[in-house]
């Protein structure tokens, strides 16, 4: 068994300076890029987004045929549903809240494509909220580290990271967890000589 002063000290020897990879300026930018990560990678998010916000405001995307986001958003799959979830998330945030992104869990959970992982993405990283996302790298990488059970689902594996943890340590864990499983804890092939856990995990059963 990893402990989780063990588990701090070896992500923070390879992963230094965890940040989102989402790139984003606004608020608003942050929440749709989140969504449209769902099922896909940062690096195709970032380059659909890098047009889609580049074309268009909130407001634009509240107005415009639907058929424009289609055709930027394509790359990111699931196409045709994101981008109605990005016209009726600038639609409502337009309608409900002035434009402006709230630090409020309920209200961001009740937009469409918005869940508690994406929730938690928005919150630890606009309004500094402490936060564990459990996307596909952070559920990986917790139970391949026996921080959490192979059949637990992500909320269970939310809690059980919240309870090992400081609070104060969540959102830079979370972070730390999504870049090691994603650069080098990776579901295929994973390097194992850059990592501090070598030997200690259950890379074998999971």
């Amino acid at each position: 068994m990893i402990s989780s002063k063990e588990v701090i000290e070896g992500l923070d020897k390879v992963i230094q300076d965890p940040k989102c990879e989402l790139n984003y300026n606004k608020d608003y930018e942050l929440l749709i890029a989140t969504v449209l990560s769902a099922q896909s990678t940062d690096k195709k998010v970032n380059m659909v987004t890098e047009v889609l916000f580049s074309k268009y405001n909130l407001n634009d995307l509240k107005e415009i045929d639907i058929k424009l986001i289609q055709d930027i958003i394509r790359p990111v799959g699931t196409y045709q549903r994101k981008s109605m979830y990005v016209k009726e998330i600038a639609k409502r945030l337009i309608e409900e809240c002035n434009g402006i992104v709230p630090n409020d869990r309920d209200y961001l959970e009740s937009l469409p494509g918005v869940g508690r992982k994406t929730t938690n993405v928005v919150i630890s990283n606009l309004f500094n909220e402490p936060a564990i996302a459990v996307d596909t790298h952070v559920d990986r990488v917790s139970k391949r580290l026996g921080l959490a059970s192979p059949y637990d689902d992500v909320l269970i594996v939310e809690q059980k990271l919240m309870k090992k943890f400081p609070k104060d340590k969540w959102s830079r864990l979370h972070h730390q967890l999504v870049l090691f499983g994603r650069y080098i804890c990776k579901s295929q092939k994973p390097d194992c000589d850059k990592c501090p856990f070598n030997g200690k995990c259950k890379i074998k059963k999971i």
